[in-house]
């Protein structure tokens, strides 16, 4: 099965309307899009908890890593370069972070809230090599901005 963004969007929209907090939401969010697609072998943000560092928000799928600097790894590129990150093959990404054995390729967001602060990122995994591409990550985006840029 593979996500309609434009339905999982209108549901994301729906279970978020009026929620202000920010570990909610993440919940939410990934919640619902690790559930619309098998290609997500696991889903969930990294939260901003210091300059330079991210640290392990809501998820699903198996154990992730704790804690990410952001001079390490695909979500730490994500939250140093503010810019989407696809990464068709982490054994390929100079610096990757093992943080699952099973995982051949992701694709990391980072989530602005409605100032412009970068409070963390969205990491989707999949044990498919190439298994993103440039449609998720913008459909991806839209539903994050969605979600948010009202904070």
């Amino acid at each position: 099965m593979r996500i309609e963004y434009d339905t999982t969007a209108k549901t994301i929209a729906a279970l978020t309307e009026g929620e202000t907090d920010p570990i909610a939401l993440m919940a939410t969010v990934v919640c619902e899009l690790h559930h619309a697609d098998d290609r997500f072998d696991w889903t969930g943000c990294y939260r901003v908890t210091a300059p330079g560092l991210l640290k392990i928000g809501p998820y699903q799928g198996g154990h992730g890593c704790l804690v990410i600097p952001f001079d390490r790894g695909v979500c730490g590129a994500a939250a140093r370069s503010g810019q989407v990150q696809i990464v068709d093959d982490v054994e390929a990404f100079a610096g990757h972070i093992a943080c699952s054995s099973s995982t051949r390729s992701e694709v990391v967001l980072p989530i602005w809230d409605g100032s412009g602060n970068l409070i963390g990122v969205l990491d989707i995994d999949s044990d498919q090599p190439a298994a993103f591409d440039s449609h998720d990550a913008e459909q991806l985006a839209l539903i994050l901005r969605s979600v948010f840029g009202q904070l």
